[in-house]
């Protein structure tokens, strides 16, 4: 029988170095989105943080509009120095440009996977 790995994800997650403050009682915390999704995304940082927690995160996106503000997340792993994080509130706004810049993101990568060498 072979090895089969099955991704159960609904989304495309998008690899990214953007820049993330993020806070829950009674913490706050700085660190790098890793990869982002229109659901969640991952967060490399030095800070403990405690699977289950929920949190608001404020994400530095390469656009020069304000930063990116997800209302409500719930971590849900966390591994070494990385976390996951389901994005669970995000006001209408937000979820516009987060629409929109993953939409864009997922533009330039196919971009860049079929241009030839």
């Amino acid at each position: 029988m072979a090895n089969t790995i099955v991704n159960w994800r609904i989304h495309h997650r998008l690899s990214v170095a953007y820049p993330v403050i993020f806070g829950g009682a009674p913490f706050v915390g700085e660190g790098t989105i890793s990869n982002i999704s229109l659901t969640g995304c991952s967060v490399n940082c030095d800070r403990t943080v405690l699977m289950g927690s929920y949190i608001k995160l404020s994400v530095l996106l390469p656009d020069p509009t304000s930063s990116l503000f997800i209302e409500l997340g719930k971590i849900r792993w966390v591994k070494d120095q990385t976390f996951g994080v389901e994005f669970i509130r995000v006001p209408t706004l937000a979820r516009h440009r987060l629409d929109r810049v993953v939409s864009q993101e997922l533009a330039l990568e196919a971009n860049l996977l079929s241009v030839p060498a």
